[in-house]
């Protein structure tokens, strides 16, 4: 099978790749690229974070008494999935446990990726289903970065990112790579939140007390902005908490990622199946979750 496909809607084009069953490519009507292109200061796309959000502390994974090495983010960013369907709007990928997978996660497992497009908009839906006769303990997330600015010219302090609803909660921050025990302040005013590169010298901010579930990123100031400054919508379901990165020290990219889980909290080292933020799922059941990106 070939190592990419293209699906064409009525006012967007998005390119997946069989490695990692990544989103590679994002263009508007226009032909405009706004997925961040994998250039030096950071060679993804939007990877998909799975069976982990974030780090493990020692970047291992305890499980009955035995322990497995685990990397940042998970490793299903790294293997090949299958093609499930290829179609002209439709495509799906899988990726099924192996003797591989089973080294650094000791679970039975099958994720399907769904790329639907619709009119302008790009949905990518998520199944996670427990092929094993134990309870399986998971955290998924999406972690797509657009340029930024989306339309050269523009300023990167001409964006904002509108969150559907008000979030008064405080945010989280991490330190290497494990999360702070104490929360910070919330740099969002009331639904609005000015982008400055200075806001990722901390690194992430991470919302995992989140009350929207749709996020817009676009230009809202100087004269350009309202005939040239291209705007992504993004929703989300299934997903509790958010994820909002760029490369400290200032990089041409928006990382918007929404997150079933979050990195270990720097004082937790104990059994994987007991950290906060994981899903766990039935033998036989299946787990639901989507995103869907809106272009204009």
């Amino acid at each position: 099978m070939s190592d990419s496909h293209t699906l064409r809607g009525d006012g967007i084009a998005a390119t997946i790749l069989a490695q990692g069953a990544e989103l590679s490519s994002l263009r508007n009507a226009e032909g405009r690229e706004l997925l961040w292109q994998a250039g030096p200061q950071w060679p993804r796309h939007a990877p998909i974070l799975f069976p982990i959000v974030g780090r493990l502390k020692n970047d291992t994974l305890r499980h009955h008494g035995k322990t497995y090495p685990m990397t940042q983010h998970g490793f299903t960013r790294d293997r090949r999935f299958a093609w499930v369907e290829q179609g002209e709007r439709s495509c799906k990928l899988a990726l099924t446990d192996d003797a591989e997978t089973r080294a650094r996660y000791p679970f039975a497992f099958r994720l399907e990726v769904t790329y639907t497009v619709d009119g302008a908009a790009l949905e990518v839906g998520f199944e996670i289903i427990n092929t094993g006769d134990d309870m399986l303990p998971a955290s998924l997330g999406g972690h797509p970065a657009f340029n930024w600015p989306l339309v050269p010219g523009l300023p990167k302090e001409a964006y904002t990112l509108t969150f559907g609803k008000t979030e008064p909660a405080p945010i989280r921050r991490l330190k290497g790579g494990l999360m702070r025990r104490q929360p910070e302040p919330n740099p969002v005013q009331g639904r609005t939140l000015a982008l400055t590169e200075e806001l990722f010298d901390d690194d992430a901010m991470v919302f995992d007390q989140v009350a929207s579930t749709s996020i817009l990123f676009t230009a809202t100031l100087g004269p350009a902005a309202a005939t040239q400054g291209a705007a992504i919508e993004i929703s989300w379901r299934g997903f509790r908490e958010l994820g909002v990165w760029s490369k400290p020290g200032g990089a041409p990219f928006l990382c918007i990622e929404p997150w079933h889980g979050f990195a270990s909290p720097a004082d937790f080292d104990g059994e994987f199946a007991d950290k906060p933020g994981l899903m766990h799922i039935a033998p036989g059941a299946r787990q639901s979750l989507g995103y869907r990106i809106r272009v204009s």
